[in-house]
């Protein structure tokens, strides 16, 4: 049986890391998606921000190896420009592009995360959460899971305090953040030293 793993990180790098330690582990790229923001002064961040325009899926430089190499650009309504790679780019341009049922929604809960929780991801990520999802055996399951709970994840604990702010649910019509709201939310729970 498939199960799948889905966690979002804070910042791209965080789920870069844990990208990088399940290839090491021996999840392939045809079981880990990436889907984020990469934060401006990154390569390829530009490219990103210039998809906004338009949804197109192509490879970035300089990603890395692996998956990472992999990542495409994708401009998703109510979310804006993202860098993407894995089964789930790949059904997120479609969304993209009109030609998948639901947005964004429909393609969390196609993937199997609940109803309930899509539109708290869908709201991470638009708010600069990174989201990295493993489908594998269900015997590497917990083998996926302990790697992915190395980095803090962050969407239990920003769908609780969305809703004391006030946000009801995710809204494909919403603005994307800017680069500057991604560091205020980011800035917003990051602990003080």
């Amino acid at each position: 049986m498939t199960v799948t793993i889905t966690h979002i990180y804070d910042d791209y790098s965080s789920a870069e890391n844990v990208v990088k330690e399940l290839e090491r582990a021996g999840f392939t790229s045809d079981q880990i998606s990436v889907v984020g923001r990469r934060p401006a002064g990154e390569p390829g961040h530009e490219n990103a921000e210039s998809a906004a325009k338009g949804a197109t899926v192509g490879g970035v430089a300089g990603a890395g190896a692996g998956l990472l190499a992999s990542v495409g650009l994708i401009a998703i309504p109510g979310i804006g420009p993202l860098v993407a790679a894995g089964v789930l780019a790949t059904t997120l341009a479609g969304a993209a592009t009109g030609a998948v049922a639901g947005g964004i929604l429909g393609v969390l809960v196609d993937y199997g995360i609940s109803k309930e929780e899509a539109p708290v991801y869908a709201e991470s990520i638009r708010r600069g959460g990174t989201l990295v999802s493993v489908r594998t055996d269900e015997t590497k399951a917990d083998q996926a899971e302990l790697i992915m709970q190395r980095r803090e994840s962050i969407v239990e604990e920003r769908g609780r305090a969305n809703g004391e702010h006030g946000w009801k649910s995710f809204g494909p019509d919403a603005p994307s953040y800017t680069e500057k709201e991604r560091q205020k939310e980011r800035d917003r729970y990051r602990p003080i030293h």
